[in-house]
This record gives C-alpha cells, structure tokens and sequence, in this order.
C-alpha cells in the first residue's frame, strides 16, 4: 500500500545524547527509565484522497480517469495498473475479463494495454464523475459515447499519436497511452479536468474490525476457464493477485499488485448477441464477499450513486485504505460456486 504521503517522525533517544556533555552525562542518562528508545510520532495532513483512504499534504481537483484494460493472457502483465486507487473486474465476451481501472491519486507514467468499451464499463466510470480512456468500443457503447452519455478518449481516433502500439506485443493487445497524452487528448476534446471526487469511506486506521471467516487464499472461477487468485500476505497486510497462477505485477515498475479490499459481488449477466456481448446488471444489488485482512465476511452490495458498495443490514461497510478491486461475476453459476476460500 502506497503510505509515501505519511510522515515518520522518529525522536530517538540519541538526540538526547548528543547534548550531553561527557560519558558521564551519557550514562546517566542511559539509566534514566524516562529514556525509553524510540518515539513514533505520526504527522497528520490536512487532506485525504477520496479513492484509497491515505492522507496527503496536497489538495487535488482533477477528476478521475478512469481505463479500461486488457486482461487476456497475451495482455499480461499490464503497465499502470498499481497506481489505480479501484480497479473493476469483469467479463467482456467468453471468459476473459477485462479492467477498468480507476486513476486519482497516483498518475501512472503510461497505462495499458488499452481495450474497447462496453456499456457497463461507461456506468462504472460515470459512477465517480470520471473520464473513459478506451481503445475501441461495442456498437452500443458508441452510441452512448458519442450521444455524450460519458466524456472519453479513443484510440480508434489517435491511434500511432496519443496511443502507441508496442511492438513487444501483437494487436489488439499492444495499444498504450501516457499520462501526459490521455490529459492532452481530454483537455483538446474540450472536457473539464477539474471537478468533484466522491469519498468513499475508510476506517482511521489499518486497524479493520471486519468479523467472519478466515480467507487467506481466494479463488475466483470465471466459467470454469479463466481462475483468479488472491493471496493473503501476513506481513504487509494486503492481498497479492494471481491470474491462472501468474502473479499480477506492474510490468513497467515489476512491482506486484497489493490490494487492501477485494469486494466480490455477484449479478445478473444477459447475452446480447452472436458475438457474446453481455448485458450486466449493475444496478439491483445483491449477494457479495468482502474480504479484508485475510478475513471474508457476507454482506451485500448496493449501487449507491453509480457505486457498487458493499452494506450490512443497510449501512456502508467501511474500506482499509488502499487499492480496491472489485470483481464481479454472473449470478448463473452464482457466487457460492464462483468464489473458494
């Protein structure tokens, strides 16, 4: 979890020493039960990024971006994906899921490889006043899109300009785009960057009083062909993600993925057409698991403002701060069959 915005003071009792005047001072003050080694004092700042719960000393009013993201095994590892505050996990057609990963405190140097839209990819943006970097889009995601149902960015437009093709890699899985251009194509579109951030809400501490069934090591079933994996880590206190047993790591920083809170929730998923295109339901709410500190609890999932939340008995549970994912998986086979620990 990234903390670099929290400052460490440390007053240690060598400070004391050096004031003393000979080793006869020195020692006194060695035998002194005052003197007790180290002293933690935190400083806190006056601000908080609303997306992971970390203070910072730096008030910011750019709106969120959110990407979607390839995650087919020739997209993997991915670039970008560890400075995402939330990232969403679904599927597009067949089994393979695709990320849509949302940027707010942290802008990654570069991102991708970027992927088309979907409809529901649109909604899950939209839900915090977001801007969607896409690479592509289904017909009715272009409907919306240029209907003005989302402010966006397309690579079908900038392909070889803002987006660049790797050549480490074969199409469509090789498209990718810096910060710096996603915010000059935005602003050349016209769109406003600044504007509001909803705050979720976190607990003041890494301290996470959550009840329920030990959940060290997780798996997440997606029609039986593509399996992901979530590993508790006891000393740093997140999750580690693992996709058909490949650790997820940032490609460009080969760092891995570290998640404070994995919300699994469970929807209705409708088939459109002959390509496999779905329908998902992000709206009615339902049955979930949220796991934090290697603990799994059940609760259910309300969207509350374009957001998918996770409640008990009608109150928000609160999040560690920290990176979010939330996966999401069809009602048929359902949550129970989906989801082991």
């Amino acid at each position: 979890m990234r903390m670099k915005n929290k400052l460490l003071l440390v007053l240690a009792s060598a400070f004391i020493l050096s004031a003393c005047g000979n080793e006869e001072d020195i020692a006194g003050v060695e035998d002194d039960p005052i003197v007790e080694g180290f002293e933690e004092v935190i400083a806190h700042f006056p601000y908080t990024y609303p997306l992971i719960g970390v203070e910072t000393e730096e008030q910011l009013d750019r709106r969120v971006i959110g990407v979607t993201i390839n995650n087919h095994p020739a997209a993997r590892p991915q670039s970008g994906i560890g400075d995402a505050d939330l990232v969403y996990e679904v599927l597009s057609e067949g089994e393979i899921t695709r990320l849509v990963a949302l940027f707010h405190s942290e802008l990654p140097e570069r991102v991708g490889p970027v992927r088309s839209s979907r409809p529901y990819h649109i909604d899950l943006v939209n839900g915090y006043n977001g801007m969607l970097v896409t690479h592509g889009w289904s017909p009715e995601a272009e409907r919306l899109l240029n209907g003005g149902r989302a402010d966006f960015l397309n690579g079908l437009h900038y392909d070889g300009t803002l987006f660049q093709r790797s050549n480490e890699r074969k199409a469509p899985h090789n498209s990718y785009i810096t910060f710096d251009n996603i915010l000059q194509g935005l602003d050349s579109r016209g769109y406003e960057l600044i504007g509001s951030v909803p705050n979720l809400s976190f607990y003041e501490n890494e301290d996470v009083p959550l009840e329920g069934a030990e959940a060290k090591e997780i798996e997440v079933n997606y029609l039986n062909r593509n399996y992901v994996q979530y590993v508790f880590d006891d000393e740093t206190g997140l999750y580690e993600r693992f996709n058909d047993e490949e650790q997820t790591i940032d490609y460009d920083t080969e760092e891995p993925i570290r998640i404070a809170n994995l919300l699994i929730v469970e929807t209705e998923h409708r088939i459109l057409d002959n390509e496999g295109r779905r329908a998902i339901d992000l709206i009615s709410g339902g049955d979930a698991i949220l796991f934090q500190d290697g603990i799994a609890s059940t609760v259910k999932w309300e969207n509350r403002n374009g957001q998918i939340m996770a409640v008990e008995n009608g109150e928000l549970i609160r999040l560690k701060p920290g990176q979010t994912w939330i996966n999401i998986v069809p009602t048929s086979p359902g949550i129970e069959a989906s989801v082991t620990y």
